[in-house]
């Protein structure tokens, strides 16, 4: 059985199951390098003759008119093995693209089974009772962070204007301080000497007024 007959079968292998596309792609592909091969084949013949030709030229027409002739037949078969190669490499690449759509709707398919499966048990009133749900209990959580954080007890009476109008007096009155204390640093001035002489002044006679307040007295108790 020649090469082509063992890949592409013949009698009954023919008509038996059709190939998978993997065994079509692999079968496409030995066609390939068996075409290769002849293809390479008949290059050298084509050389061969080529060469033959040139050696015996006009001095032997006649065997170089057959080389020539042998040459032009290779070279159609050359360009048929072309057309050949080109077809099969088209209907391999088409293969493969079909088998490659092939698995990704499959994969597409199971995954939509899958998605199918898992929204099985959801329903969408559900998930919006749901959401609901943890909606308020977030604001629930959120006021009960809020009344965990606020002060309580004194903080709530005391006014801050208040507080603002007694820090400001606090500073003011350290501000007076501070007036004060660079009063004192600086030395106290005293008042110059008069030039002239201070009248002096006669002291009392006190011994004269107690003699007369004491015979006064006495002239009193008579």
């Amino acid at each position: 059985m020649s090469a082509l007959g063992r890949i592409f079968g013949k009698g009954k292998n023919a008509k038996g199951k059709a190939p998978s596309p993997q065994e079509a792609i692999q079968k496409l592909r030995e066609t390939e390098e068996i075409m290769i091969k002849k293809q390479e084949f008949l290059e050298g013949k084509i050389q061969q003759e080529l060469a033959t030709a040139k050696k015996h030229g006009t001095k032997n027409k006649r065997a170089a008119l057959q080389a020539l002739k042998r040459k032009k037949r290779y070279e159609q078969q050359l360009s048929q093995i072309d057309g050949t190669l080109s077809t099969i490499e088209f209907q391999r690449e088409s293969l493969e693209n079909a088998t490659t759509n092939t698995e990704v709707l499959k994969t597409m398919s199971e995954a939509a089974k899958a998605m199918k499966e898992a929204h099985q048990h959801m329903d969408v009133d559900k998930v919006d009772d749901l959401m609901a749900d943890i909606t308020e209990q977030q604001e629930l959580a959120q006021e009960i962070s809020d009344a965990i954080s606020r002060p309580m007890g004194f903080a709530d009476d005391v006014d801050e204007d208040e507080l603002l109008a007694e820090l400001e007096e606090m500073e003011q009155e350290d501000l007076e301080k501070e007036l004060l204390n660079v009063g004192e640093d600086e030395p106290a001035k005293l008042p110059s000497v008069p030039s002239t002489r201070v009248p002096t002044v006669p002291a009392p006679r006190v011994e004269e007024d107690e003699d007369e307040d004491l015979r006064e007295l006495e002239a009193w108790a008579s």
